[in-house]
């Protein structure tokens, strides 16, 4: 019997464990991937590395690139993989002036005022970026079959501050304060930075991104009024640009930091999914955050440096409290170089161990 193309559609979702999540089921043992999975704490990620330039140029470089994002499933066999790609690929695709120094991180050529944001290319987006659209069909073709596609981006919020700041580590005070002073101005900033985060998340759907995340790093520097305009309010407007063109894909929202207003911010966004930090309490999520939403996260990724009975302990709590929840288990955080890889591995087999 032939299935038609719906149907093999639906086998392919059902084969993957994370998507059968965010498709509506509870899975046990729950489906796990890490945020930073693909990294400088793997010896075989740092020997490609070595080989190219700038950081930005790895990006853009399908070959190494679709290598890296490969290299944690082939140890760990992982459920889901994410697109190995920078958020800072936007302001850089806009024409920001974007480097990435050893040791210092990324460091941008600061936009503060109306001129700053009038040279930016803004329809140069998607053909800018088509490096990494071309990493996305490549994986989609790699990766195994019982493995799902994540492609992400930054949140608008989020990359403003890296462009108005002109690097992260700071407490945002001239983005915070641009957008106070003067917010008609802040706002053009922020439209420019939806229309293109949606026009990229939704190239990468089309080149086989089978869910999509959106990191908002710096959500927990911001007031409850400046979380509502900043981070809720461009979030909902890009679920709703991609669900235009893509309807059935998943979103996952990363609210970094947002404590008590995440709730709200599912609620509002209509994100499928949200990945909450270490210092949210499960107990309180569970209670708080509604059950169509999937949760997902929120080892503390120093445990995973720190290993031992320590891990064990942390891999277990969660695992108990969300039991009765969709749930993709996944860190807090990005796992950090120093992170030994034999942790991690211990992470999966007792996740996995667990069902």
């Amino acid at each position: 019997m032939t299935l038609s193309p719906e149907q093999t559609q639906a086998a392919k979702r059902q084969a993957k464990p994370f998507l059968r999540v965010l498709d509506g089921e509870i899975v046990s043992p729950p489906p796990v991937w890490m945020m930073r999975q693909a990294g400088r704490y793997l010896p075989e990620y740092r020997e490609v590395r070595a080989g190219i330039g700038s950081f930005l140029e790895f990006c853009y470089t399908p070959d190494a690139a679709v290598e890296v994002t490969l290299q944690p499933l082939r140890r760990f066999g992982f459920d889901a993989s994410i697109l190995f790609a920078d958020i800072l690929v936007i302001p850089d695709a806009l024409g920001q002036n974007v480097t990435f120094k050893e040791g210092e991180g990324p460091v941008l050529e600061p936009i503060r005022d109306l001129s700053g944001l009038d040279k930016l290319d803004v329809g140069g987006v998607v053909g800018n970026l088509a490096p990494i659209f071309e990493t996305l069909r490549r994986l989609s073709v790699e990766i195994p079959k019982t493995t799902g596609l994540i492609g992400f981006a930054g949140s608008p919020w989020t990359v403003a501050v890296y462009m108005v700041e002109g690097r992260g580590r700071t407490e945002c005070e001239r983005a915070r304060g641009w957008a106070y002073r003067a917010p008609a101005e802040f706002q053009k900033l922020m439209d420019i930075l939806v229309d293109a985060t949606s026009a990229y998340l939704i190239e990468q759907v089309k080149a086989g991104a089978e869910a999509l995340q959106l990191f908002d790093s710096w959500a927990g520097v911001l007031s409850v009024e400046q979380f509502r305009s900043l981070v809720i309010e461009p979030t909902r407007r890009i679920v709703e640009n991609v669900r235009k063109s893509a309807p059935d894909v998943p979103i996952i929202g990363f609210p970094r930091q947002g404590g008590i207003m995440i709730p709200e911010y599912v609620t509002e966004t209509g994100v499928d999914g949200v990945s909450l930090d270490h210092s949210v309490p499960f107990d309180w999520a569970m209670r708080e955050i509604p059950e169509t939403c999937v949760l997902q996260g929120n080892l503390d990724n120093r445990l995973l440096v720190v290993g031992g009975d320590a891990l064990d302990r942390g891999v277990d709590t969660i695992l108990e409290q969300t039991r009765d929840r969709r749930f993709i288990f996944n860190l807090g955080h990005g796992i950090v170089p120093q992170t030994p890889p034999e942790n991690v591995a211990r992470v999966i087999e007792r996740i996995r161990g667990s069902g």
